[in-house]
């Protein structure tokens, strides 16, 4: 655990000198967000959706999507480079550390930067009246969770390949597709039945749905237990297979 957390030490160190380029975009891409979506398209949807103002549905949906994004993000181009141009993970295993110790610091940085990322945007939605439950906060909880099952296998992925092509595949059909067909920007439903079985197995649907459950003060009931079920082993999965993909290129 200590090694884990010299690990995360290393990563948050390096982020104190590069805070401010991203600090102005995580307030205000949110805020541009809501603005262009809520209040611009939401003008055009009479009666809201499910009986919910346009705005309120659609900004749980939002937290969780930007969670996703981020953890994409931290768990593509800076794994890629801590491989094959910085060579930063071979230093840290020669120093040495454990392949899980190494997986485990990043990640935690990850999540540091999600929750961070999440904390924003509902700082900022709250300013907009979007929460009606004092349960929203739990949607950063839920952040968390779709963060770890984004990044994790995301960060299998990219330790598997050795060109940043791949990762602008990564980006056309996993995490495009995701935002766009996961419930963030309108209901599941309304998508072909095929279509919404592939959002049903990806994570960030369950994350919309635990996210849209605590700002709107809804019981999830028994499909809450399912969605976290699913992020769990997501998360699960992406760690067994970084894991794996690790320590095949670190453990001589």
């Amino acid at each position: 655990m200590t090694a884990t957390l010299s690990v995360l030490e290393y990563h948050l160190v390096n982020y104190r000198r590069t805070w401010r380029s991203s600090a102005l975009s995580t307030l205000v891409m949110p805020l541009l967000t809501l603005l262009g979506f809520g209040v611009g398209v939401g003008a055009y949807v009479r009666g809201g959706i499910d009986g919910v103002p346009y705005i309120d549905w659609i900004v749980p949906g939002l937290i969780a999507s930007t969670a996703m994004q981020a953890a994409f993000g931290e768990a593509t181009w800076p794994v890629l480079s801590y491989f094959e141009w910085l060579k930063v993970y071979f230093a840290q295993a020669a120093a040495p550390l454990r392949v899980a110790d190494i997986i485990g610091g990043h990640l935690a940085f990850m999540l540091f930067r999600v929750l961070l990322t999440a904390a924003a945007f509902l700082a900022i939605a709250a300013l907009f009246g979007t929460p009606h439950s004092w349960w929203a906060p739990m949607t950063l909880v839920v952040a968390l969770l779709v963060g770890m099952a984004s990044a994790a296998p995301t960060m299998a992925y990219a330790a598997g390949i050795t060109s940043d092509s791949y990762l602008i595949i990564l980006m056309r059909f996993a995490v495009l597709p995701m935002s766009l067909f996961s419930g963030v920007f309108f209901p599941v439903e309304s998508l072909h039945v095929l279509l919404r079985w592939v959002a049903y197995v990806f994570p960030l649907w369950h994350g919309v749905e635990l996210s849209r459950d605590a700002m709107l003060g809804r019981d999830p009931g028994l499909f809450g237990i399912v969605h976290v079920a699913v992020l769990l082993a997501w998360c699960a999965a992406g760690w067994l297979l970084a894991n794996a993909r690790f320590r095949r290129r670190l453990v001589v």
